[in-house]
């Protein structure tokens, strides 16, 4: 075994205009996630209980786009989706529609303990939710006046946001704008949040991934992205765990997470190389990024826009908290 490693996202696609201020404070949040992870993984925790530990507190949050803090649907309203997948026997649990649910990825990881089955969704997930006495709120504690704002712009717009719109010229996870005239007035350095996600192996070599999202703002309701899609934004066996974020429909299509496992049991590839495959071929034209690790011990992430917020770091003693390529 290599040794234990984790990594964690908040989201593909940045603003290179983003404000130094928010860039300061999301990069603050991962490394104290990050931190609390490395801390967990040095008293032997197992990896599914690192995952879902670092998810919540992403989701506690409101920065990034998960639990607290969540992207709108096109009612105003509030509805959460998580996965968690436990490599070494594949068992998994996911859930979808949740609107009172305060950490959706630990209602996620109850599916996979305590039911029968592995994703549940709108009212049955919010019965389960409450036969096993997990923690509700209103709908209200989850919508941030960030967010109300950006609703308001997406809907002046008659457009969906996905994860960072920019100025003209630019690539983004989930849109590329080519004249802000086409946007009604909408400004293109509106900042808007984006999933979160942790992959750790810990030092028995176990592999295991976690996502949690809100979603798309300004989504329909009912709308289900690739976050609680296992083998799609969320992955997890013998070999490998896997976490996606980005343009959902296209992470969907192309089953990403899963495939980088698959590229690395059926062509033989390295993690890192796994990742760049994934990145590169199994896109077509949607923008995406993910973070992965390895039963040796590895660690990697990859994308194909602009940026994306994560940070990564193994029990070697490497460490990395970044935005930008």
């Amino acid at each position: 075994m290599g040794g234990w490693a984790i990594a964690v996202h908040g989201g593909a696609g940045v603003d290179p205009n983003l404000p130094l201020q928010r860039q300061e404070e999301a990069k603050q949040l991962l490394t104290r996630v990050l931190n609390l992870g490395i801390s967990a993984l040095r008293s032997n925790l197992s990896a599914i209980d690192v995952v879902e530990l670092v998810v919540r507190e992403l989701e506690t949050d409101p920065l990034f786009n998960s639990g607290r803090g969540s992207a709108l649907t096109e009612k105003g309203t509030v509805e959460m989706e998580a996965s968690i997948m436990d490599g070494p026997k594949r068992r998994c649990g996911a859930v979808s529609g949740l609107t009172t649910v305060k950490n959706p990825i630990s209602l996620a990881r109850l599916v996979m303990d305590k039911s029968p089955h592995s994703y549940l969704a709108f009212n049955g997930a919010e019965d389960f939710a409450r036969q096993q006495g997990v923690e509700v709120l209103d709908n209200e504690y989850f919508i941030t006046a960030d967010n109300v704002g950006m609703l308001k712009l997406a809907k002046e717009a008659n457009t969906i946001l996905f994860d960072y719109r920019i100025p003209s010229g630019y690539e983004t996870c989930g849109a590329a704008v080519e004249s802000p005239m086409k946007m009604n007035g909408l400004p293109m350095s509106v900042y808007a949040p984006e999933t979160v996600g942790c992959v750790v192996v810990d030092r028995e070599g176990r592999c295991a991934a976690a996502t949690s999202t809100g979603g798309l703002m300004n989504k329909m309701i009912g709308r289900i992205g690739d976050s609680p899609l296992i083998g799609a934004g969320t992955y997890a066996c013998n070999l490998a765990g896997v976490s996606c974020t980005g343009e959902g429909e296209a992470i969907i299509r192309g089953t990403l997470a899963r495939e980088v496992s698959a590229v690395m049991e059926y062509k033989g590839l390295g993690l890192q190389e796994a990742v760049d495959f994934v990145i590169k071929n199994r896109l077509d034209e949607g923008y995406a990024g993910l973070i992965a690790v390895s039963s040796k011990g590895e660690v990697a992430y990859g994308f194909n826009c602009n940026g994306m917020f994560r940070g990564c770091a193994s029990e070697d003693g490497f460490m990395e908290v970044g935005i930008w390529e």
